[in-house]
């Protein structure tokens, strides 16, 4: 027996090393990097004996055969009220089966000055009631979206992938149970129940993994930016119609008299502060040598008045 378990933990570490979680590729998409930081705070699952494990894989070999898709979208859309737009795609993520993931309402400035209302929202919803909710989502607005876009990742290798490595897994767990179980000397049982440790250590981890892909694939993330229709139609409308005459006047008159107050509140706040520190103090001083001047000038006369011999000796 204690032969066989030697032999046994010296092959385990070669087939955990071939067991082991290959570099995973590199996200090139946004939107699913952010469905993968919102599947990471999902409860990890929670540790199965081993056949209760093994019916589990047999359910999940039932979909190896299926496309593992995740698909995702995101829109740029003009709307009336962006408020009323955001409650509404909120109810509509529920009534597709999903949830918000995010929304933000926030305000945000024209060049004018004028102040908007803008929001942004994530939802998923059901993969095949994807395209039905994004028409929804553009029924919103009364024109074209400002973007649209939709994009997939076909992510069936890495699945299929994990189902190989957990098949390997949970084939060294149950011989590495079996060893643990008929062992007899205290050492070899420890040796033995760190090495099962690492083994559902990896298995957990490649769960999660698959749970993962299983999940985005289900349900897909859409993104939606909405944004107030003043931002995107200015007062002038163009054209030589004689009404977009007058609001292009009106439009250049209300930029120039904010140009105009910019400019004196600047000289008011900020160069007249400056010229009562430098320009006073040199006035009051040039003005104080005058006034000594004429007085001494003043005071020469009046003494050559009274003494005129002295300035003819």
């Amino acid at each position: 027996m204690f032969k066989k378990i030697l032999i046994t933990l010296s092959i385990l570490p070669l087939l955990l090393a071939a067991c082991a979680p290959s570099a995973a590729p590199e996200q090139t998409n946004e939107t699913v990097v952010e469905e993968r930081s919102f599947a990471e705070g999902a409860p990890a699952p929670m540790e199965a004996p081993a056949a209760d494990m093994a019916a589990g894989y047999e359910g999940e070999q039932s979909t190896a055969g299926e496309r593992i898709v995740i698909k995702n979208g995101r829109l740029e859309i003009v709307v009336e009220k962006p408020e009323e737009s955001l409650d509404r795609i909120s109810q509509l993520a529920e009534e597709f089966g999903g949830f918000v993931v995010n929304a933000n309402l926030y305000q945000s400035y024209l060049e004018n000055g004028q102040e908007v209302p803008r929001a942004t929202i994530t939802i998923r919803v059901l993969a095949e009631k994807m395209d039905e909710a994004i028409a929804r989502i553009e029924a919103e607005s009364d024109r074209l979206p400002q973007s649209k876009t939709i994009d997939s990742q076909d992510v069936t290798s890495e699945y299929t992938d994990l189902e190989s490595r957990l098949r390997n897994l949970e084939a060294a767990e149950a011989q590495l149970t079996e060893i643990m179980e008929n062992a007899n000397r205290t050492e070899d049982v420890l040796a033995v129940y760190n090495q099962l440790i690492q083994v559902r250590e990896q298995i957990e981890v490649i769960k999660g993994q698959m749970k993962y892909y299983e999940e985005s694939a289900r349900l897909s993330s859409i993104t939606v930016e909405l944004i107030a229709n003043q931002a995107v139609q200015p007062i002038t409308t163009g054209g030589w119609e004689p009404v977009g005459i007058i609001k292009d006047a009106i439009q250049a008159l209300i930029n120039g008299m904010q140009v105009l107050f910019r400019i004196a509140t600047y000289l008011i706040i900020t160069v007249l502060p400056i010229l009562l520190v430098i320009v006073l103090p040199i006035y009051l001083i040039v003005r104080g040598v005058i006034r000594w001047r004429r007085r001494r000038k003043n005071k020469q006369v009046s003494d050559n008045a009274e003494n005129p011999t002295e300035i003819k000796s």
